[in-house]
This record gives C-alpha cells, structure tokens and sequence, in this order.
C-alpha cells in the first residue's frame, strides 16, 4: 500500500480544481496519522489559527492506524481525482 500512498500523495498536487479548505485540512490530519501516528506535542495557542487547526484535525484521528489513514488518503484523492 505504500506505492499507492505515495502516487495518491504526489497527485494531491496535480488536482486542477481546488477541494476547500476543510478536505485539505482533512488531508493533511490523514497524511500525519499516516505518516507519523498520533498528534505529539503542545497544541498551539489559540491565536495560531491555522496550526491549531491542524493539530485539531489531526488529533482527532487519534487511535487511526496507519494503514487505514493510508487507506482512507488513497480513497479520498481517488474520489477527489473523479470529481475532476
């Protein structure tokens, strides 16, 4: 699944039609627990608003194994792929 994850990661940045903020932030918290497992570290004060967003998105896949945040990067790329 690895090959899959990484073509999927790399034609995130050919997608022509902008997905909105919320489905990149999804993206991203679904690229972190795959890649590196649970969030670590302080959640960032609240006037980061982008950072704090991420570590919240992100921290909510908190118990997600990397192979289903792999698993779920893949299908929602493919999906996002099709909506083209």
């Amino acid at each position: 699944m690895t090959d899959a994850f990484q073509a999927a990661v790399a034609a995130v940045g050919t997608l022509t039609k902008d997905p909105g903020p919320q489905v990149k932030l999804a993206l991203y918290a679904l690229f972190k627990q795959a890649s590196e497992g649970d969030a670590k570290g302080k959640r960032p004060g609240f006037t980061d608003f982008v950072g704090r967003a991420k570590y919240d998105a992100w921290a909510g896949l908190a118990g997600t194994s990397s192979d289903q945040a792999k698993a779920d990067y893949i299908a929602k790329v493919a999906e996002l792929q099709a909506a083209e």
